[in-house]
C-alpha cells in the first residue's frame, strides 16, 4: 500500500446535504491517517461540516441532525407567514442547530486546530443584500444550464467578492454561528447573511469549490485535497492537487430538513470514500 501524501491544505466544496459526504469522509480518512494540513478553506455546508470535524463534536451534532430529521418534518411552514417570517424552514432550524452545538469549548477547540477559512461573499456597498441574492443566484443557474456546475464563479460576474473568515479570528461563538450562517446564504432558503454588521451571501458563489485560496498554495508547490460533493463532475484539477468526490451519486435535495435516509446515505458513502481512500494511497486513482 502506498501512503497518502501530506496536504498542505484542504478544500470543502458546498453542496447543503450533500456535504454529509464530506463528514463520513473525514471521519474515516483522519481515522486512520495522519490529517494535519496548515489550514482548510471552506465554503458553504461545507464549513459547516469542517467546523464540527475541527472541534472534534462531529459524531454528536450528526446525532442532532439525524434524529431531528427522522421526524420527516416538512420544508415549508406556512404559519410562519404570520410571524412574519419565511415559510421555508431550514434557515431557522440550521441557526437553532448552529446555536446549540457550538459553545465556548467548541470555539475554543477550533482556535487550537488548524485553522478553517470560511469563505463569505461579499456584498457591494451600493447593493442590496437581496438584490446581490436574487441576481447573482439567477446567474448561478445560467450557468449550471450553460456548463456542467462543476465549478461556479456566477456570483463574481455579478460583482460580488470573495471574503476570508478565518476561525482563528471569531472572537465568540455567536460569530462562528453568523459565519455559517453567511457563507450558506442562498435566499429564499436562506437569509442574507450578516456578520460584524455587514451582508454577505453564499460564498459558492464566487467560486464553488473554493479553489482560489487552493491556487494561491499550490503555485508555491502546497499540495492540496479537495473535497468535492459532486458525483461524476469534478472541478478543474491541478498538478499540486488531489480532488476526490463521491464514489456514487447522493440523490439527496439540498435543503431538506427532514430527509433522514437521504442523510445517512450521504454520510455512509463518505465513511466509505475516506476509508478507501486512506488505505489505497495513491496506488489507485482517487475516488470520483
Amino acid at each position: 500500500m502506498t501512503s497518502p501524501p501530506n496536504f498542505d491544505a484542504v478544500g470543502l466544496a458546498g453542496g447543503g446535504n450533500r456535504c454529509y459526504w464530506q463528514s463520513g469522509f473525514l471521519k474515516a480518512y483522519s481515522e486512520h491517517q495522519n490529517l494535519s494540513p496548515r489550514f482548510y478553506v471552506s465554503v458553504s455546508a461545507g464549513a459547516y461540516h469542517g467546523a464540527m470535524f475541527l472541534a472534534g463534536v462531529g459524531d454528536r451534532i450528526r446525532a442532532s441532525a439525524f434524529a431531528f430529521a427522522e421526524k420527516g418534518l416538512r420544508g415549508l411552514d406556512w404559519r410562519a407567514i404570520r410571524r412574519r417570517e419565511s415559510p421555508l424552514v431550514v434557515g431557522s432550524l440550521f441557526r437553532q442547530l448552529l446555536a446549540s452545538e457550538f459553545g465556548d469549548e467548541e470555539l475554543k477547540t477550533l482556535k487550537a486546530a488548524p485553522p478553517m477559512l470560511i469563505q463569505l461573499s461579499g456584498v457591494p456597498d451600493w447593493m442590496p443584500g437581496a438584490l446581490g441574492a436574487i441576481g447573482s443566484i439567477g446567474a448561478y443557474q445560467v450557468e449550471k444550464l450553460l456548463t456542467d456546475g462543476a465549478h461556479s464563479r456566477a456570483g463574481a460576474r455579478m460583482g460580488l467578492r470573495p471574503v476570508w473568515v478565518s476561525t482563528h479570528n471569531i472572537d465568540y461563538p455567536a460569530e462562528l454561528v453568523d459565519a455559517l450562517m453567511a457563507t450558506s446564504s442562498v435566499p429564499p432558503f436562506m437569509p442574507v447573511g450578516r456578520v460584524r454588521g455587514r451582508a454577505y451571501l453564499d460564498g459558492g458563489l464566487v467560486d464553488n469549490p473554493p479553489l482560489m485560496k487552493l491556487r494561491e498554495v499550490e503555485d508555491k508547490g502546497w499540495h492540496t485535497l479537495l473535497l468535492t460533493t459532486r458525483y461524476g463532475r469534478k472541478p478543474p484539477s491541478a498538478p499540486n492537487r488531489i480532488v476526490v468526490g463521491p464514489c456514487e451519486d447522493i440523490p439527496v435535495s439540498k435543503f431538506a430538513v427532514g430527509d433522514a435516509a437521504g442523510i445517512r446515505h450521504a454520510y455512509e458513502v463518505g465513511l466509505r470514500d475516506g476509508l478507501v481512500f486512506a488505505k489505497q494511497g495513491l496506488a489507485s486513482p482517487p475516488v470520483s
